[in-house]
């Protein structure tokens, strides 16, 4: 092997979590890499390389999934299976963990070019890969050290404290495997002034005793290595050991994880009885007050799709009871006092945005914490029951991509709901205006593009739910401080169950541009249509226009026309907003033209799915089939042809119009939901 190394009371809760999370949150720090021997390589431009790019692609999507550890394996190919996984550090935040692995996913190709097994460490995280029929037979071990020693008059006392403490620690993370995790942190004091923390971890899946055998190897491997020193870890790729004379670690977050306990003592064998019984007999009397609820109220399973129900949470059908935890949702609740307060009792002067399902107010908390507040309509023919209930699984949705449910207010007849507060607003104040839109360089741009992707592949495929937007935007897209971009809106969005691949409706809701063929005319839509809508976007940030613009101005061709007549003529460089003439990327702006024509293809099947899309936009090494002619569905019509009655849900930055389109008045959408 290779190997190269470097070293109310809500309220206050969360602004506690988030002043933690910030304080222990940093960029993640690379420590070392291995590499297969030489003559372990792969040929680019192979089946091998594309299903490596689909695991590291895979690795990344469910970073903030499965408690910090997953593993999967891709085969395209009959002989080119890769097999791979991540183990993020057990302290370490859902987020910061999926930072690491972006980090590392990235940079294990860089530093092992073509290789066919790597690894890679980072203080926050490992992840390697392998086209063995076993990955477990990748075995470096690399030894890292502090360069300072503890002092010659301490050295017997420091060895004697060190081996106790790694002894216990490594009976520690073994008996920590029936919460899943392998891990675990031990502090002893070395001196009056000075202690020393210890780290063990174990991948979860490694079976008890081949833990005991790696934690036993790498503290083994302390004295050949790292004898006398202040600090030093020995990594295998199954287990890391690592101790320190300072806090290396998260130690408010570990001082919450359960220490395992050598023996039991009578009091733990009492809870050990008494805690299932009594568990038993809540969850029986809930679930007597839960059936009793539902029969006494005729609980109706079945909803209207209309976009009258529509009100930027998810338009799906109400969950049972059983299905959402009624700790979280009272969690999310706000009393209405609270949220006049915030936006100085609704006042005009606060208002930010207005459209057809509510007014939006910006807000700030007492803590100082900024807040979006969207006040529905009090026309929505939502029940209490069901928006409770929509809003707590909107609120499970976490992606950096998204714009983030905080909590919602239900009282009388108001139903609000509350967001993350996103201060540069919506990316159409920027792209479409003259001024503005110099500020969104071709780096910002593409970044964009990629971060939306991310988003949408998250609903479709990476979410507990399967979800399709329907209304995907430029105004239904904000950014944030960093020009980062989050998707909102999800008034029409819907909830596909886990074996669906496309549902017909009789009511048609999207806005006009942005709609698939398929879905404008048949009321036929599935992660397909999402894909149209995400092409026409990608089409409208390189060129800096509107796709209904053309109409506007009397222009022969819609924009996705145009950007085809560029394509065919080889130009299509010509589609460029020329405020990015003077420095941008060739080899970006063509593959998200490519990557645009073929999103807006009229056959749903011949468009490539999110996952595709992002590894596309991630590696130059994919390669892209050659587009087909867009769909030709709106060609040549204006906005007030495609139907005479409309519901605008524009805000004051947004003159797109949202089609409602009814094809059966009496048709009615039933739609279960099945967890993923």
């Amino acid at each position: 092997m290779c190997i190269s190394k470097s070293s109310s009371t809500h309220l206050l809760l969360l602004s506690l979590f988030n002043l933690l999370t910030s304080a222990s949150q940093a960029a993640p720090t690379y420590s070392a890499h291995a590499c297969s021997d030489e003559g372990s390589h792969y040929r680019p431009n192979t089946t091998f390389e594309t299903n490596l790019n689909i695991l590291l692609s895979s690795l990344v999507s469910n970073a903030t999934l499965h408690h910090g550890f997953y593993r999967t394996n891709v085969s395209l190919g009959t002989s080119d299976e890769v097999k791979g996984l991540f183990l993020c550090r057990g302290d370490v935040t859902p987020s910061l963990c999926l930072d690491c692995v972006t980090a590392a996913a990235k940079n294990i190709t860089n530093f092992c070019t073509n290789q066919t097994q790597s690894i890679i460490w980072y203080d926050e995280c490992m992840l390697r890969y392998s086209n063995s029929s076993t990955l477990d037979n990748i075995v470096p071990s690399v030894g890292m050290k502090n360069e300072q020693s503890v002092s010659d008059s301490d050295y017997a006392r420091f060895n004697d404290v060190l081996a106790s403490t790694l002894n216990d620690l490594k009976q520690e993370a073994l008996n920590s495997s029936s919460s899943g995790k392998k891990f675990a942190t031990k502090e002893a004091n070395f001196t009056s002034s000075m202690k020393l923390y210890t780290l063990a971890q174990c991948t979860p899946d490694l079976s008890t005793s081949d833990c005991n055998t790696c934690f036993s190897s790498s503290i083994g491997g302390f004295p050949n290595c790292c004898d006398g020193k202040r600090g030093a870890r020995v990594l295998l790729p199954g287990c890391s050991v690592r101790y320190e004379l300072y806090p290396f670690y998260n130690v408010s977050s570990v001082s919450h994880l359960p220490s395992p306990s050598s023996g039991k003592s009578s009091i733990s064998i009492i809870v050990a009885i008494v805690v299932p019984i009594v568990f038993v007999i809540l969850l029986f009397i809930v679930g007597v007050y839960f059936l009793c609820k539902r029969a006494s109220k005729k609980y109706n399973t079945f909803v209207q799709d209309s976009s009258n129900l529509s009100f930027s949470v998810l338009a799906i059908v109400p969950v049972a009871d059983d299905l959402t935890d009624v700790g979280d949702v009272e969690s999310l609740q706000f009393d209405l006092a609270t949220v006049e307060a915030a936006t100085d009792r609704f006042s005009d002067e606060n208002k930010i945005g207005q459209g057809g399902f509510g007014v939006v107010y910006k807000g700030v908390f007492p803590n100082g914490q900024e807040i979006a507040v969207k006040r529905l309509s009090v026309t929505s023919l939502q029940g209490a029951v069901e928006f409770r209930n929509e809003a707590a699984l909107v609120a499970k949705l976490q992606h950096r991509n998204l714009v983030r449910l905080l909590g919602f207010c239900l009282e009388g007849q108001e139903k609000i709901l509350i967001y993350e507060y996103i201060p540069n607003k919506s990316l159409d104040r920027f792209l479409f205006d003259p001024v503005k839109q110099r500020e969104l360089d071709w780096s910002r741009r593409y970044k964009i593009i990629v971060g939306i992707a991310r988003g949408i592949q998250y609903l479709h495929e990476d979410s507990q739910l399967r979800i399709i937007h329907r209304d995907l935007k430029a105004s239904n897209v904000l950014l944030d401080e960093n020009m980062n971009p989050k998707i909102s809106d999800f008034g029409m969005a819907k909830i596909f169950q886990a074996d669906q691949t496309q549902v017909n409706t009789g009511r048609i809701v999207g806005t006009y541009g942005y709609m698939s063929p398929e879905y404008a005319m048949r009321g036929q839509f599935s992660v397909k249509s999402d894909v149209f809508s995400f092409g026409v976007l990608v089409l409208e940030i390189v060129s800096g226009k509107k796709n209904t613009e053309f109409y506007q101005s009397n222009h022969a061709d819609d924009l996705l026309s145009h950007a085809w007549k560029n394509w065919t003529e080889k130009t299509p460089l010509e589609l460029l907003d020329p405020t990015l003439r003077g420095s941008y990327s060739r080899n970006e702006v063509n593959r998200c033209i490519h990557i645009g024509l073929l999103c807006v293809q009229e056959n749903p099947s011949d468009r490539p799915s999110m996952a595709t899309i992002a590894l596309m936009l991630n590696s130059y090494s994919v390669t892209m089939s050659m587009p087909r002619q867009p769909a030709s569905l709106l060609r040549g019509r204006g906005p007030n042809r495609l139907n005479r009655g409309m519901d605008s849900d524009s805000s004051t930055s947004n003159q797109s119009t949202t089609c409602s389109i009814a094809w059966s008045v009496n048709e009615v959408s039933i739609t279960d939901l099945y967890p993923r």
